[in-house]
């Protein structure tokens, strides 16, 4: 029997093998050079990402150590004698002498000007909180011929620097018979804190809603009961936010201060206390009492701070978010 021809649809059925595997393998080249070439960008990304985490970090690091390592030292400083402070300035106590707060509160006077201290605040920071929240409600708040202007005046004052008004503050003081006076330096640091308070509050009421405030006046409620008992508990985040900040502003104020109220020792603030106390180390010694009234100037702003941490940063993005 001889063999019969095999049909030629047939033969042209049959995959070429050669052909192919010949074209998967050319396709699969270039996907495992991709493949491979994004495997090297990623890891190139991390290299870079770690080296860069590496760097913020240690950059955090040593910003928290020259931020935080002099409060370290003063606070560590205030517990030690002076004979041991002058013996080794950056060493650790080797005894806890609370007698440096006893004579840093009594006879350095501290006690004394941290009570001038506290009541000066207590004026000026609920003076400049009450009238800045005003304005900025009326500002943001109310359309009336010069609201851009006024709001431009007050973001004006942020721009003026204290010092070139410290003459014409004199005079003023002085014809008024403000000087070395509590109500003086109260109404001084009322007008060197309002306009940043008035420029961070007015931004704040716009962010908040206007149906809570058309719902009270429909409902019969006044321009002033709708602001104090509607708007300004609505406002609380931003509110305690720009407080702290007046709060250290002007708990820290020195150069005001030693302009008009610069006469009688006794009604020194808390920072010229410190000022004198400094000068006066120079002759008595004293270096504890030195750093224990530098301590004591200090607690009030840290417990603030850690306090009220959480509304101070709401306050912050809650201004800028609407």
């Amino acid at each position: 029997m001889s063999a019969e021809p095999m049909p030629s649809d047939a033969v042209t059925d049959q995959p070429d093998a050669s052909g192919a595997g010949g074209g998967s393998a050319a396709s699969a080249a270039p996907a495992a050079g991709r493949r491979s070439a994004d495997d090297g960008a990623k890891s190139a990304g991390r290299g870079q990402s770690g080296v860069l985490n590496v760097f913020s970090h240690a950059f955090l690091i040593a910003w928290v150590v020259m931020a935080a390592g002099p409060l370290v030292w003063v606070a560590l400083t205030a517990f030690r004698p002076t004979a041991d402070f002058l013996n080794d300035p950056m060493g650790l106590p080797t005894s806890i002498h609370w007698q440096n707060f006893a004579n840093a509160w009594t006879e350095a006077k501290i006690g004394r000007y941290a009570f001038n201290s506290l009541i000066i605040l207590a004026g000026s920071l609920t003076g400049t909180m009450l009238l800045g929240s005003m304005a900025a409600y009326v500002i943001a708040r109310f359309t009336f011929p010069g609201n851009r202007l006024i709001f431009l005046l007050f973001a004006g004052g942020m721009m003026f620097p204290v010092i070139l008004a410290l003459i014409p503050l004199f005079t003023i003081m002085d014809n008024m018979s403000l000087l070395d006076t509590r109500p003086g330096l109260i109404i001084a640091y009322i007008a060197y804190s309002l306009p940043f308070t008035t420029f961070f509050l007015t931004s704040f009421f716009r962010t908040l809603p206007s149906g809570v405030q058309e719902a009270a006046m429909i409902d019969g409620a006044s321009h002033t009961r709708t602001f104090f008992q509607v708007m300004l508990p609505m406002a609380k985040p931003g509110l305690v936010s720009i407080g702290i900040f007046n709060f250290l502003g002007q708990w820290n104020q020195y150069l005001l201060p030693l302009l008009l109220n610069n006469e009688d020792e006794n009604n020194y603030v808390l920072p010229q206390g410190l000022a004198a106390l400094t000068v006066s180390q120079g002759y008595a010694g004293d270096w504890g009492a030195l750093f224990a009234g530098l301590t004591i100037a200090m607690l009030p702003v840290l417990v603030v701070y850690a306090v009220f941490q959480r509304q101070v940063q709401a306050g912050l993005t809650a201004g800028a978010l609407k």
